[in-house]
């Protein structure tokens, strides 16, 4: 066991979770956001969106192939050799995510992730589930 990597782990988590409430702070002024003004963002605007996908990316991928694993290790767990659903399915029973909950993330992390332009809404309503989730 190794809490002192799942600690520095956690650090950096929070990290990002603090980088995505500043940006999100940001991000409410342009509120409500819908198509058109989405279309419309500033360069900077753009950029606070482009750091919410980043943070939000980093963020799951720590947790998704760090934390989870080295917090199921602390538990005694055995993770060596286990697939990401394994673990997946582990940390439901620790009742930290279920796994319909980590695949909405996930799938929100993908298309934020990419620029796919006729998808206007559905990164609009990313954004908005983003928010939802980490404040």
């Amino acid at each position: 066991m190794n809490s002192s990597r799942l600690k520095n782990y956690l650090k950096e988590a929070k990290i990002h979770i603090e980088r995505l409430n500043e940006v999100l702070k940001e991000i409410e002024k342009i509120y409500p956001l819908d198509v058109e003004k989405f279309k419309q963002l500033t360069i900077e605007q753009k950029n606070m969106l482009d750091t919410l996908a980043f943070r939000f990316s980093k963020l799951q991928d720590l947790v998704g192939t760090k934390i989870f694993r080295e917090f199921l290790d602390e538990v005694g767990f055995i993770t060596e050799g286990k697939s990401f659903l394994e673990i997946l399915k582990e940390i439901e029973k620790e009742g930290i995510i279920d796994i319909d909950t980590w695949s909405e993330f996930r799938k929100a992390r993908n298309l934020i992730a990419h620029d796919y332009p006729d998808e206007w809404e559905e990164k609009i309503e990313v954004v908005k589930k983003i928010e939802s989730k980490i404040k």
